[in-house]
């Protein structure tokens, strides 16, 4: 019998219909040097027709410093939007409905503390927390192995992860609790299948974390989703994509015994892949976004980031994002190919390439389980080693000229286009950094201290869910490296 898109394993999607009924979410990944600049990009992209906010934050707020902090000197602003208080979230999503938009957050080590921001700006502007939808990354383990934006170490980082999956089955029904994501794995240098087998690695260790601190996989495997790359191997992409489906329904009913066919999808978002731009002939790489794209629709996604022209330069500009939604919206709304799902279903290069990449990325997994999972296989090093020897054979094979990059080792061209890039407003930083220390001194310090405490003895012991105690804290107008500095105190910090 053939196998039907919406019939287990899924490897030809998750639904039916697919995206006769629903199209994909159009999602732009954007965040500057200032809540105010970026919370007109999100306007912007809104009346544009983005269908989901997606938020960059800069690297402090990543690894959980103020951004008045001696540590954050340099970098506030430059990678994403600084958030430090819940004044700068407040203003980061001035008059856009909570309620009404998804937001994906890109965020692990301190994905709580946004979460509890995310959630205190709800509440104060009315937006009921049962009706919030998104996602945060929170997807800690990939952080070891591929990006280096921890903060503690494994155990307590865990905690942490599966807290907010408790947290979340009861505050927020509609929030995908984390995003399992093979991206920076292959932006790191992966192949597909190591991309599909490390992800799928990593979820099976949540998964079994989350268990063993008493949840129902049946319950909360529903809100679990995972984040890919596309890169630019057109048919290897969309087989990658049909096989990771199919590998994560039978591991959830194979492995884990679950019956609620919702907690067995693979529900993902793409982002084309940011290492296949070059900062040489930029218009290339609206080429190469499009390819992209079109293998993850192709492939099945349920939401998509398409990467700008000038990214291999700066942040993108409002006209290179803009091409960038467009590029979505010309597939989906011009080609007819959303009225067709799984296009390539039958297709034997399609078929035989999703079979060979499901087979590689289930021996790689298999090898994980023999080391002891993938949290014990990235403590050895063994992930990361893998990931390394690829890298270096993809780079050794552009460097020799086995692998054509256009513009950069084929069709090189002598002239220079000076692009108009995105400066970092040193200004907007200052000023930043002046908000942080004010907000400080105006609030109710005695308040605040209360509940660093109160969070600091619930971090000592086992017991507590530390997601109210954060909440509480951002309630009472704690900052960003506050919370994280006092869970630093009570875990430590991971030193690999």
């Amino acid at each position: 019998m053939i196998e039907k898109p919406g019939d287990y394993p899924f490897t030809r999607g998750l639904y039916p219909e697919m995206y006769r009924s629903r199209l994909w979410t159009t999602r732009q990944y954007a965040g500057f040097s200032s809540a105010e600049e970026s919370n007109q990009r999100y306007k912007y992209l809104l009346e544009q027709g983005v269908m989901g906010l997606s938020v960059a934050f800069d690297l402090p707020t990543q690894i959980g410093y103020n951004s008045d902090h001696p540590m954050a000197t340099g970098e506030v602003g430059r990678v994403g939007v600084p958030i430090t208080t819940i004044d700068n979230m407040h203003r980061l999503f001035r008059d856009i409905p909570l309620g009404q938009v998804s937001t994906s957050m890109t965020i692990n080590s301190t994905a709580a503390i946004l979460l509890a921001m995310y959630i205190v700006v709800a509440e104060e502007t009315g937006a009921p927390t049962e009706r919030l939808r998104g996602t945060i990354q929170n997807d800690i383990l990939k952080e070891y192995i591929a990006r280096g934006t921890y903060i503690y170490p494994p155990e307590p980082s865990m905690r942490l992860v599966t807290d907010t999956f408790r947290f979340c089955a009861s505050h927020l029904p509609k929030w995908n609790t984390i995003s399992i994501s093979g991206y920076h794995i292959r932006e790191a240098g992966s192949t597909a299948a190591q991309e599909i087998a490390f992800t799928l690695a990593n979820g099976i260790a949540y998964v079994q974390a989350a268990i063993d601190a008493g949840l129902d996989v049946n319950v909360f495997g529903a809100r679990l989703s995972f984040f890919f790359n596309a890169h630019n191997g057109f048919l290897t992409e969309i087989a990658k994509f049909r096989a990771a489906r199919r590998l994560w329904a039978m591991t959830m009913k194979e492995r884990f015994g679950v019956t609620n066919p919702k907690a067995m999808l693979l529900r993902f978002h793409t982002q084309t892949g940011g290492s296949t731009l070059t900062a040489q002939q930029i218009d290339n790489n609206v080429v190469r976004t499009s390819i992209q794209a079109l293998s993850a629709i192709l492939g099945g996604t349920q939401s998509l980031h398409t990467n700008s022209r000038d990214e291999a330069l700066a942040l993108p500009s409002a006209e290179a994002a803009r091409l960038a939604l467009r590029t979505q919206q010309v597939i989906a709304e011009e080609t007819g190919i959303p009225e067709h799902p799984d296009p390539f279903g039958g297709s034997y290069v399609i078929e035989e390439m999703t079979d060979e990449i499901a087979a590689e990325a289930l021996n790689l997994i298999d090898k994980i389980d023999e080391l002891g999972g993938a949290v014990r296989a990235i403590e050895q090093g063994w992930i990361q080693n893998e990931i390394a020897t690829s890298a270096y054979e993809h780079q050794r094979n552009i460097d020799s000229g086995k692998i054509h990059l256009v513009g950069v080792n084929k069709y090189v061209d002598d002239q220079t286009v000076e692009p108009t890039i995105l400066n970092i407003d040193a200004t907007a930083v200052q000023k930043q950094q002046k908000h942080v220390k004010q907000f400080m001194i105006k609030r109710d310090n005695t308040s605040a201290r209360t509940q660093l405490d109160r969070l600091s003895k619930a971090a000592s012991g086992n017991d507590n869910n530390l997601l109210p105690y954060i909440v509480d804290c951002v309630k009472n107008r704690c900052t960003l490296g506050e919370i994280a500095d006092v869970m630093r105190s009570v875990f430590g910090e991971f030193n690999p």
